[in-house]
């Protein structure tokens, strides 16, 4: 079901581009988590293809998560923000393992795209709230 027939409010386009950019970039570390799973001389097998399929799932998760927001699908918003969420301890982890230049930023993503997808234009875009007009 459609909400708001009007054109798609700027922060929820800039979600959804966010979460498609994520969602590609997942997919390319997915495509080198194949490429080492195929040319490693010695590994552990389940743990890799565990990973492999991890990377897979998310990049594919949030693909459909971004195309459903587009379409303003409402149910949508709640497992993007979890899959947001979960940059912060990912860059915690990061800060504490040194990688500061990396973990500092996909906290700060994290954290912005929530921004967006709780703001009032995207909250009336998806039907929560009051509507526009009134």
């Amino acid at each position: 079901m459609t909400i708001d027939s009007g054109p798609v409010p700027g922060p929820l386009r800039a979600a959804v581009l966010v979460l498609r950019a994520e969602a590609v970039a997942l997919a390319l570390v997915a495509v080198w988590l194949i490429w080492s799973d195929l040319t490693a001389r010695t590994t552990d097998l389940t743990s890799a293809l565990l990973v492999t399929a991890f990377a897979v799932a998310g990049a594919v998760a949030l693909w459909a998560l971004g195309g459903a927001l587009s379409r303003r699908r409402a149910g949508a918003r709640a497992p993007a923000i979890v899959l947001q969420l979960m940059l912060l301890p990912i860059g915690w982890y990061m800060l504490q393992g040194g990688m500061g230049w990396l973990g500092l930023p996909l906290m700060a993503l994290g954290l912005g795209v929530v921004g967006l997808l709780v703001s009032g234009p995207t909250n009336r875009a998806l039907g929560f709230g009051e509507p526009a007009g009134r």
